[in-house]
């Protein structure tokens, strides 16, 4: 059960995060994706990082932290590759 809430915690922090990004991201699919992804990588940052979530609201908030993150970094490896 916990696996079904990472996902839907991952989604709406794709959405989120495609909100608070500049340009919209690349689109709610590839947002959704991102922000699965994103949960991870907030995850494992925030791990380096020393900080421990246990709730809702604290696993969305890595989560939208770690999407925006991976947005960033997709748009500027997007923006070298096109240069």
């Amino acid at each position: 059960m916990e696996f079904i809430w990472y996902i839907l915690i991952g989604i709406v922090a794709g959405f989120v995060a495609g909100k608070l990004m500049r340009g919209g991201g690349f689109g709610l699919i590839i947002n959704l994706v991102v922000g699965v992804v994103g949960g991870v990588l907030g995850g494992w940052l925030f791990g380096l990082l020393g900080i421990s979530t246990s709730s809702i609201i604290g696993n969305l908030v890595t989560s939208v932290v770690g999407a925006i993150f991976l947005l960033w970094l997709v748009g500027l490896l997007s923006r070298t590759i096109n240069s």
